[in-house]
């Protein structure tokens, strides 16, 4: 199926994206930013988000091995930090290639005509979720390509669209 092929690719794209940031920020940007958004953090959201709602509901959703309660978040309204050990570009990089080399099973299994989503925080066909899905890593993708380029380096986007 077409479509199918077409959120494989773009969530490749969108996916490689991320990783470009990750590896191209410099160790002093990696810990920097707010207590709830350190670039770090940003990273690791886009990443988890994207492996949660390629399960066809949340209760099919294992998380990674290293995951910390609560760092998937970015919420601001959080009195402390202090129990969060910050993830490694290493660590980040582990789970993205992990989440990165699902993606195509994941896409397969899907019900793409399906009415529900399989999130109850979410009211929408599974197909709009997908959807919303890459339009949130993009989203995170773009944050972290602009505190690089805020901190003079450079990304190239339409490089993670030569596989498509």
């Amino acid at each position: 199926m077409k479509l199918r092929r077409a959120l494989k690719g773009q969530y490749h794209a969108s996916l490689a994206m991320v990783r470009q940031a990750v590896e191209r920020c410099p160790e002093g940007l990696w810990l920097s930013g707010h207590p709830s958004r350190p670039y770090w953090r940003i990273a690791y959201h886009a990443i988890f988000y994207a492996h949660l709602y390629l399960m066809p509901s949340e209760s099919d959703f294992r998380a990674w091995e290293h995951h910390q309660e609560r760092v998937n978040s970015l919420a601001t309204e959080e009195a402390s930090y202090d129990h969060v050990t910050p993830y490694t570009k290493s660590q980040i990089l582990e789970y993205w290639a992990q989440v990165d080399g699902m993606v195509d099973a994941a896409v397969d299994l899907l019900d793409l005509d399906a009415a529900t989503c399989g999130f109850h925080w979410y009211n929408m066909p599974k197909l709009d979720h997908q959807i919303l899905n890459i339009r949130h890593i993009q989203q995170h993708a773009g944050q972290l390509s602009e505190l690089l380029m805020a901190d003079g380096i450079e990304t190239d986007w339409t490089g993670s669209l030569r596989d498509l």
